[in-house]
Parts: C-alpha cells; structure tokens; sequence
C-alpha cells in the first residue's frame, strides 16, 4: 500500500491535501549532496509539501538519484532538467511549475531543521492576509551551531522591507527567506547570454520598492558553504558575469538603499562596466547618476585595475 501511494505521489495523482510549501532546489552535479538534504526532507514533521528540483545541466548521476528517491519518498518530488545557465536561470525555468503558495529556495548542499515546513506553514496561516508582503525570513544555522545571519533580528520579530532590514540596518548574513510565489513570478531574474551568475539581490531589491517581508529570529536552514560554492568565489564569478552585475548595481542605486550601500554599487557600477568592455564614457552616458558616477570614476578605476591583475594571477 505504501509503494502504491508513494507511487501516486510522485506521479501527480496526490490524494492529499496539499501545504502552501513548495521546496525549490536549483543543482548542478551534486547528486552526492542531494542526499544530506533529502534526508532532511525524510525527517521533516509534517510531509504535505512539493519538492521541486531544477537540474541546470548536470553531468554526473543527479537524474539517476532523483529517479530512485522518487520511488521510495513519502512526499512529492518533481524534476526537470534544462540546459546549464546559473542558478538564477534554473530558478526562472522553475517558476511556471510552481502551484502553491510560498516558495522556499533550498541550496542541493544545505538542509533543513525537521520544524522547517511546519513553522513556515504556521506563519503563513498568521499573516496571509497582509497583502503587502513579499515573503517571510528565517535565521540560518551552522552546522555547528551558532549563525550564519547577523542576530539583529528581534525576538519578537519585525516588518520592514528587505531594504529596510538587511541593507540599512546592516542586518548582514545569509538568511532563509520564503517568497510568495505571485511575487516571484513578478519579478524574474535578468538573464544575459553567456553569463552564469548573479546576486539573487538584485530581485529582493526590487520587490521592496512595493513590498515589505516579515522577519522572524528562528533557525530553519543549516548552512555549509563549499570551497567551490558560489558564495566563496563570488567576486570570481561576478567578474565572469559583469553585465548582471552593472544591472544589480543600477538597482542598488536606483532603491532606497543607505548612501554606504550606494557608493559600494556605484563602484562596482564602474568595475564591472570595464569587465563588460565598456569605456568611461560610456558608462558615463548610460548612467542615471552621472554626477555620482563622476564622483567615483578615479578610485573605481583604481580597484578595477587592482581586481584584473588579482583577476588574471588567478587563472
């Protein structure tokens, strides 16, 4: 009986009553890590949440995995494959499977504390009605113990935009944030052709010109940051991506972000700009801000070049 419904399951033939949680994970070739996180699916305290997996072109055993887990799950799991293009392409490709509610990106090497589902659930039952909300935002843990956010989050929680909180009140870290869905789907990622990464702020920035979040200080994500993960070769790939990057950096100046938040993105304005091929003036024309961007131009160009020959030492 119990195969014959997992089989249902994973068939879309679900007889359950569904969450409002779909889990959303973006891989490439890391079918070996895939494992710790199902796991910490298996053990989750309440099961009535999709598991959604993007496979961004992977060449070593992810379909294979997946194949088997499906089979023996007792929750849904869904999987599709497309060519590879970055995480933030994989997340777009994602969107249009989506049916419920919220949407909670998981990283293939992170896990979830077994409560994740169930407080996620409970928080979305307390405060659906406010329609000015773009999600809620949960604390990551170490593996360890102790956090991988900052702990500016009060006990009792707060409602501000992702602006408000993270970037002018310097609440710095990853968090685990949840987004409704309707607002992902509203504001896609940007892609360029060739280009494989972008700082998924460049999305959260833009949503809270119209929307806050609530923030909560709880522990639902383990975070275990990998030698070639994303985060610690991020200024590598930024290089590698500068078109995205001059994009996030208009966006930043473009939001209601602090003046310490807009010299840094004014900066990486002109650096990446050079990375992209662009000419100082150039970038001068194209800028909104064309008397900050003046302001700058000297020490921008000075960590460009800096950056470039620490860049090509490196390759």
């Amino acid at each position: 009986m119990q195969i014959l419904q997992n089989r249902w399951r994973n068939s879309g033939c679900d007889i359950r009553k569904m969450s409002d949680v779909t889990i959303l994970t973006p891989t490439y070739n890391r079918d070996n890590l895939l494992q710790k996180l199902y796991k910490s699916l298996c053990d989750q305290n309440r099961k009535d949440f999709d598991w959604i997996i993007i496979d961004d072109g992977s060449i070593d055993n992810t379909q294979e995995y997946i194949e088997k887990i499906k089979k023996e799950a007792d929750f849904h799991i869904s999987y599709y494959r497309k060519p590879n293009g970055g995480k933030h392409t994989a997340l777009n490709y994602a969107y249009p499977h989506i049916k419920t509610a919220l949407t909670f990106i998981v990283d293939s090497d992170d896990t979830l504390t077994t409560d994740a589902v169930s407080i996620i659930q409970a928080t979305y039952e307390k405060y659906k009605e406010e329609k000015d909300l773009c999600g809620f935002s949960f604390l990551r843990g170490k593996p360890n113990g102790g956090y991988l956010s900052d702990s500016g989050v009060p006990k009792e929680g707060m409602k501000e935009s992702y602006v408000e909180c993270r970037i002018n009140r310097g609440i710095g870290g990853d968090m685990a944030e949840v987004w409704y869905t309707h607002c992902l789907k509203e504001y896609p990622f940007p892609e360029f052709e060739g280009e494989k990464f972008l700082g998924e702020d460049i999305v959260w920035i833009k949503m809270a010109q119209k929307y806050k979040m609530r923030f909560f200080n709880r522990v639902i994500y383990i975070s275990d940051y990998l030698e070639n993960g994303l985060t610690n070769n991020r200024r590598k790939h930024n290089i590698q991506s500068p078109r995205g990057c001059v994009e996030r950096a208009e966006v930043f100046l473009h939001s209601k972000c602090n003046m310490k938040a807009k010299v840094k993105a004014i900066l990486q304005y002109h650096i990446y700009g050079k990375f992209a091929g662009k000419t100082i003036p150039s970038l001068l024309k194209k800028s909104s801000m064309k008397v900050f961007y003046l302001l700058f131009v000297i020490p921008a160009q000075v960590l460009y070049l800096k950056w470039k020959h620490e860049y090509y030492s490196s390759i």
